[in-house]
């Protein structure tokens, strides 16, 4: 497996870039190319997104996690899923609504997959993601204006 720093260094080395100018391209102290490179310090999360946004790469594939640039795996492919499902209790059931089948146990695929950790993260990156896009800074905007305007 390719470590993050690993990955730093050859990503750089094939920009032609020496350590004190990565550096600097992402506005970091001059010596941080170098600590990330050598494993002395792990860029923090905005610091691993500069960083593969330079490159024009994945977060994931800049932390070893892939070995594709620009895809990421999904949930189709089964990735998210590498918990153990948790069996969970059926929801109460509100009234007019039909019983679940006598063998439901409360656990599913699907359930597994709303409560796994790795989903979880993706779904909350997917929305941070949309939420910055030029869309979701006007739908930000209605919905704090609604929420002023007492709505």
């Amino acid at each position: 497996m390719v470590t993050m720093a690993q990955r730093i260094e050859q990503l750089r080395t094939e920009k032609g870039l020496s350590r004190p100018a990565l550096s600097a391209a992402l506005g970091l102290p001059r010596t941080a190319a170098e600590k990330f490179e050598t494993g002395r310090q792990t860029p923090t999360q905005d610091q691993q997104e500069k960083l593969a946004a330079f490159f024009g790469v994945t977060v994931q594939y800049l932390r070893g996690e892939f070995n594709d640039k620009t895809e990421t795996e999904n949930w189709m492919n089964g990735s998210l899923l590498a918990e153990d499902p948790i069996p969970v209790p059926a929801p109460a059931l509100k009234q007019g609504r039909k019983a679940a089948p006598a063998d439901y146990d409360g656990s599913s695929v699907f359930d597994a997959l709303l409560r796994s950790e790795k989903f979880q993260e993706t779904l909350r990156a997917a929305v941070l993601d949309a939420l910055q896009t030029p869309e979701g800074q006007r739908i930000l905007a209605r919905a704090v204006g609604r929420k002023l305007e007492g709505r």
